[in-house]
């Protein structure tokens, strides 16, 4: 055999083997999934009792909320989700929940709902903007509009200069 040839094998060899390394069962699937937010577990939130917990209680057993309602101070949110990488690409959502906590006006637990993926409404992104005015600067706007903003002393010639 020629040294050339057995060069050549070795290197195919090589790229072959390089190849089919990179045809895995996808790596990005060994990522363990991430969770982003406030996660509560059911048996957290069987501990509040409607009529009876109050606000102290809640922040006793959950902590604070992710979020309050942005209307009501009185509904507190815990939002949490749980992703995994993808290639190039935005997260993957595994899951997603959020658990809203309604009081009523003295501070008592009304109400507790536990919301999933099956709630989630799809919401499409409008790609338009508004217009505002006085945006739009026309010909004499730029021309003259620089007239009078500057003063004397303001990266002009002062009258009190040293030559």
């Amino acid at each position: 055999m020629r040294p050339t040839s057995t060069l050549l094998r070795t290197c195919a060899g090589l790229a072959l083997v390089a190849t089919l390394a990179g045809c895995g069962t996808g790596h990005y699937l060994s990522y363990p999934p991430q969770v982003r937010g406030h996660q509560v577990e059911p048996e957290t939130v069987a501990q509040l009792v409607p009529g009876t917990s109050t606000q102290a209680d809640v922040l006793a057993v959950l902590g604070s909320p992710t979020m309050k309602a942005t209307f009501d101070d009185n509904t507190w949110m815990y939002i949490s989700e749980v992703t995994r990488p993808r290639i190039a690409a935005t997260q993957n959502v595994l899951e997603q929940q959020v658990v809203a906590i309604t009081f009523d006006a003295k501070g008592t637990v009304r109400a507790v709902e536990t919301k999933g993926d099956a709630d989630s409404r799809p919401v499409s992104i409008v790609d338009r903007t508004t217009p505002s005015p006085g945006t739009d600067v026309g010909f004499l706007q730029q021309l003259f509009g620089n007239i009078g903003r500057f003063g004397p002393g303001l990266g002009g010639n002062s009258s009190s200069s040293n030559y």
